[in-house]
């Protein structure tokens, strides 16, 4: 049994740091996304910025979670996601409808996961949300990469619709999840 180099009150964790240069890159995407920078070396970025949001989980899990990654990771994940997906919206590089029906998804479930917090009650994330978010990094680095232009106009839209797909049914999943937990702590 391997014990936890950081108890679940740390905040100056390595995970933690991974967190924080992933948000803080998100402001320089956004700028080199919106001024056309060089396209392979943004998709590049991008790349690297999408593995960092698994490296940080795999090294909170083996080094200790913490309650400040468990906040600050889902957070950064918004902020570069909708982020990039906001200035490919002005650009014209992706549908908006499905983009909002992502973000409405974001804030109903950061307001559900508040609300019955409260109570007591956690609701940790789930396979479909995990697969959400590859499908959501997976649709931006397609549409960052230059050589995809000529599958674009149809992969782009599917990954995007796909990845709104997951996000609605991940909320579903998180609501019940919460009312079965609900169920099982009442007193």
């Amino acid at each position: 049994m391997s014990s936890s180099t950081y108890g679940p009150e740390a905040i100056a964790t390595p995970a933690n740091l991974i967190t924080l240069v992933r948000t803080l890159a998100t402001p320089l995407m956004v700028l080199m996304i919106l001024n056309r920078y060089n396209a392979w070396l943004v998709s590049a970025i991008w790349l690297v910025l999408a593995l960092t949001d698994g490296a940080d989980g795999w090294i909170a899990r083996r080094q200790g979670a913490t309650r400040s990654g468990a906040f600050l990771d889902p957070l950064a994940d918004k902020v570069m996601v909708f982020g990039v997906l906001g200035v490919l919206i002005y650009q014209g590089r992706v549908p908006y409808v499905p983009v909002l029906l992502m973000g409405a998804r974001e804030i109903a479930i950061s307001i559900y996961r508040g609300a019955v917090a409260a109570k007591g009650i956690s609701v940790p994330a789930r396979w479909l949300g995990k697969w959400k978010m590859i499908v959501q990094l997976l649709a931006i680095w397609v549409v960052l990469i230059p050589i995809m232009t000529s599958y674009k106009g149809v992969l782009v839209p599917t990954l995007i619709w796909i990845a709104t797909a997951l996000a609605l049914a991940s909320g579903v999943q998180y609501y019940f999840d919460a009312v079965a937990r609900g169920r099982t702590t009442s007193p």
